[in-house]
């Protein structure tokens, strides 16, 4: 879920030649051990909870920031291997749409956090606990309500509507070979028009003038008029939560967000995200502690406000901010998970020579 990050409130650190793997000592404050995880370009925790947890547990934190989330699975899936050691020892953001092909890699070893008996069932996709649910968040498509306003222009009610000459040049998406939001959103029309209607769909968008990028930041950054207002898209893929990061982020103190999403049956997908450790790591203790802290209050509390997502700690308590501008879809799309795995690099070839070719 899903991305999302506003304010830069904690500093990632790069580079390949701080992910050599650490020798099995105990560590200490003057020499400590490193753990290197890898994540997506939204992933933001806050820099008071590094410092906490690494003088908690006398551990340097390293982050790698991957890419979206496709793109860091690619790049795992490249550097990995049997006889290789991987480039990071825990890997955050694989999502219910990649999940499968991150199992089928054999990119992960088992472990059953500390907490996992208070995540609801529906998170828990992989019975082997190879990787072990964190967040969720509902990919929608976000609108600029002053654009919609000052154009005297009503909301599309359904996917289907995107394809009306009324909305011709106005909706951007991500690319959902390289993006995890863009993935989701292609799944959620397979959910609507089937396998055998959803390209009929795309090239109904197309022809409509639709907008693709790489990924979810040019989308919402650049081409989104939204979020920069300087964008030429009033609508753009993103998440049922980014409202409220513009609420709570504005430079000014605002009554409503000025974004929405369009939350109607069918046009929304939920994501979720999950955590795991890396085969062949040096510091499968050290990943095991982080796996138990990502589920722990303190990081499930931090990390609504740092990457506008839900969660999965029924505990959790959310700000009033994220919960007054955020929207829950009363019904999201769903596919059954053995035919994602099955089908899902097919849809995406498909989509590909269809839109991209």
């Amino acid at each position: 879920m899903f991305k999302k990050v506003f304010p830069i409130l904690f500093v990632l650190i790069f580079g390949l030649s701080a992910c050599q793997p650490a020798t099995q000592n105990q560590g200490s404050s003057e020499n400590p051990r490193e753990l290197t995880i890898m994540t997506h370009d939204s992933f933001s925790i806050s820099a008071e909870l590094v410092s906490k947890y690494e003088a908690d547990h006398q551990v340097k934190l390293t982050f790698i920031q991957g890419g979206d989330a496709g793109s860091a699975l690619n790049r795992l899936v490249l550097t990995s291997g049997e006889n290789n050691m991987p480039e990071a020892d825990v890997f955050y953001g694989l999502d219910n749409t990649f999940l499968s092909r991150g199992l089928e890699q054999d990119l992960f070893e088992p472990y059953q956090a500390e907490n996992s008996d208070a995540i609801p069932e529906n998170f828990k996709l992989d019975p082997e606990n190879r990787v072990t649910p964190i967040d969720f968040g509902d990919v929608c498509i976000n609108y600029d309500k002053a654009w919609f306003a000052d154009n005297n222009l009503e909301l599309p009610t359904s996917l289907k509507d995107l394809a009306n000459p009324m909305y011709r040049n106005l909706l951007v998406v991500e690319n959902p070979a390289t993006s995890s939001p863009g993935l989701s959103f292609l799944m959620a029309t397979i959910a609507e028009f089937g396998e055998n209607g959803y390209l009929d769909f795309w090239q109904s968008l197309n022809d409509n003038g639709l907008t693709v990028v790489s990924d979810w930041e040019t989308a919402y950054y650049t081409n989104f008029s939204g979020s920069s207002g300087k964008g030429p898209q009033p609508m753009v893929v993103s998440y049922a939560s980014s409202p409220a990061a513009e609420l709570i982020y504005a430079e000014t103190e605002l009554s409503e967000s000025p974004t929405g999403s369009l939350v109607a049956p069918g046009m929304c997908w939920r994501q979720i995200e999950f955590a795991g450790i890396l085969k062949n790591t040096a510091n499968r203790d050290l990943a095991e502690d982080f796996i138990d802290f990502l589920l722990s209050r303190d990081f499930q509390e931090d990390m609504p406000m740092q990457m506008f997502v839900y969660p999965v700690l029924p505990e959790a308590t959310l700000p009033e901010g994220f919960v007054r501008a955020s929207q829950i879809p009363e019904s999201v799309a769903t596919l059954d998970s053995a035919l994602i795995a099955e089908r899902r690099d097919l849809w995406v070839n498909d989509w590909t020579n269809l839109i991209l070719k």
